[in-house]
């Protein structure tokens, strides 16, 4: 039999100096005023849980927390989130009152692949919000992995990922290959949707990518009144012809003498407009 967990503070740790565990099961049911998709725990609670897994659970050998992990309730299985040994992690997956909440915490503070493979195996979770918003910035989150999750989200997700100072660098770099793969391939509507959603910034990643007839014809249906989406696409040498001649007859451009100009030097330019910006 496991042994029974004892909850009260150690003698070498005052009990001023531990915080009340709160006993509230992390998947009850929200209360009417509380969203569904609800934010993660409060800070404090996680200083709780935290503390609980360094005082009195990363003490016992491996295989007793991996039995607790099978079995445990709150607090002690949120507080096994936060063990970094990757089986342990496991067994918190296999325990029946495992719950949004407890693998937003792992995906939030595991650092070991393995463990977030792990997280990732249930379906469920791997699609909340909140894990996907923990994972992308989890520094230990594998390209392969983020490629698998990521591969057919929408390109303004992709897009976002790829530009979040809080994402570290390798899997902004995994999100904005996944986003070229997406864009060469990807619906017409959602290409349309990320120019115009981001005034032709997002471009700057998708250099020696054309467009098909499809998007080309979305793009050149729309009138154009930022000078910002119309200098992004002007230096966008992909570009098709179709775009850069309907941009030429905007009153946007006809107004600014420069836009016209970045428009004619385009390789896709029309003639008569390369010889009157010459």
């Amino acid at each position: 039999d496991l042994p029974v967990l004892d909850l009260t503070p150690l003698d070498a740790a005052p009990e001023a100096d531990l915080p009340v565990l709160d006993l509230t099961p992390l998947d009850a049911e929200p209360t009417p005023d509380t969203a569904p998709d609800a934010e993660d725990e409060p800070e404090a609670a996680l200083g709780n849980y935290r503390q609980l897994f360094e005082l009195r659970l990363h003490p016992l050998p491996e295989d007793q927390r991996i039995a607790h992990a099978h079995a445990a309730e709150d607090p002690i299985l949120s507080a096994l989130c936060f063990d970094p040994i990757p089986a342990v992690i496991k067994a918190v997956f296999e325990n029946a009152r495992t719950g949004l909440p407890h693998a937003r915490l792992v995906a939030r503070y595991h650092r070991n692949p393995v463990g977030l493979e792990a997280l990732c195996a249930r379906a469920a979770f791997a699609a909340d919000t909140g894990v996907r918003r923990w994972l992308v910035r989890n520094p230990q989150l594998p390209a392969s992995l983020f490629r698998r999750l990521w591969s057919a989200r929408r390109l303004m997700e992709l897009h976002k990922v790829g530009n979040d100072r809080d994402v570290p660098e390798s899997t902004r770099r995994a999100a904005r290959e996944v986003l070229r793969q997406r864009f060469a391939s990807g619906p017409a509507e959602e290409k349309v949707e990320l120019i115009l959603n981001t005034e032709g910034r997002a471009l700057a990643a998708l250099i020696g990518l054309p467009v098909d007839g499809k998007t080309a014809s979305l793009l050149c249906g729309r009138t154009y009144r930022s000078p910002m989406l119309i200098q992004n696409i002007a230096r966008w040498s992909a570009a098709p012809p179709a775009l850069i001649a309907h941009l030429l007859k905007q009153e946007a451009v006809r107004r600014q003498p420069q836009l016209r100009m970045l428009l004619a030097r385009h390789p896709n330019a029309p003639a008569d407009a390369k010889r009157g910006g010459a």
